[in-house]
């Protein structure tokens, strides 16, 4: 199953959802979107809007389906935990 964490490098309900994959051993690919630039940061950007219906930061993909903010009981659902 495939894990992809949106975050911003600034944000602490992302660094929050990052220690919680880590703490779990999940394998998880990250992106910091506040660190792009350009055509990429609008690309992603628009990823996470059509994800999540918004703006809100962490948002988590796992598999087909989406977290947004630090859930825990939702991440240890989805990735059974």
């Amino acid at each position: 199953m495939s894990v992809m964490l949106y975050a911003l490098s600034t944000c602490p309900y992302c660094r929050m959802t990052k220690k919680y994959l880590d703490d779990n051993e999940v394998e998880y690919d990250a992106i910091d979107v506040d660190l792009l630039e350009g055509d990429e940061r609008t690309t992603v950007v628009a990823e996470v809007k059509r994800l999540s219906g918004g703006t809100s930061f962490p948002v988590l993909l796992v598999g087909d389906e989406v977290i947004v903010g630090f859930n825990k009981a939702a991440m240890k659902k989805q990735l059974d935990l």
